[in-house]
């Protein structure tokens, strides 16, 4: 078989987008949050633990702290404790607290809504900040977290495996607007249904266009069984 021509892969690559977008029209960023420092925070913490982790604890968090200078200022015994159960605390702890200080320091305690000022934050990379664009700004970004480097690779994109290359690659085959809803919808995809270690193959709406069909489970029935989470909101 003769290897994919760039233009293949683009038309390829939009259909699968197109598809999931059906599959989940209401996808969004599982993080609870209200403004941008919310998010930031939220984001920083999701770190190594899932988001339902992180949205049980950031309403007591986001009430304590409400300003840059709040977490500026804060006892980094009493934060730890309150976020102790999303894991890496103490790390997680010393980002907050010198995040709220740069932003204090050098953004007059806003969050900035570019990314070159967002990456010079202590702890904040390229993933962070743009999910911090995207979802608070509306600035659009790509977000390479496990399951959108996974995705991109399992579905014949890219093969880079360093999430910045990732990032870029991914970003070439779209218009910059559907940058954030595809980020979206490939993380709902690879929770729900594209899995790590056994993806619902039988159950999956871009097979049709996936290199790696197969790989997973092909009877629908049992596909179906492997499917997490709700595929819609009426069901949940």
């Amino acid at each position: 078989m003769s290897p994919e021509t760039p233009v293949a892969l683009t038309r390829r690559a939009r259909k699968i987008y197109r598809a999931l977008v059906e599959r989940y029209p209401y996808a969004h960023c599982e993080l609870d949050f209200d403004n941008p420092l919310q998010l930031l925070v939220a984001t920083v913490m999701s770190a190594q633990t899932t988001d339902i982790r992180v949205n049980l604890v950031t309403p007591s968090v986001f009430a304590r702290y409400r300003t840059a200078a709040d977490y500026a200022s804060a006892d980094r015994t009493e934060l730890e404790t309150m976020i102790q159960s999303t894991g890496f605390y103490r790390a997680k702890s010393d980002s907050l607290i010198k995040i709220g200080a740069a932003l204090v320091d050098r953004f007059d305690g806003d969050v900035p809504p570019r990314l070159k000022d967002l990456v010079t934050l202590p702890g904040v990379g390229r993933k962070t900040a743009n999910v911090v664009l995207g979802n608070a700004f509306g600035v659009p970004g790509i977000t390479v977290d496990t399951h959108v480097g996974r995705l991109a690779r399992r579905l014949g994109w890219t093969t880079e495996l360093d999430p910045v290359k990732v990032e870029h690659v991914v970003g070439a085959l779209f218009p910059k607007k559907d940058w954030t809803m595809l980020s979206h919808v490939l993380i709902f995809h690879g929770r729900r249904t594209c899995h790590a270690r056994r993806p619902a193959c039988g159950a999956c709406p871009v097979a049709t266009w996936c290199p790696s069909y197969g790989e997973g489970e092909m009877d629908p029935v049992k596909a179906t069984g492997l499917l997490k989470y709700e595929l819609s909101p009426e069901l949940s």
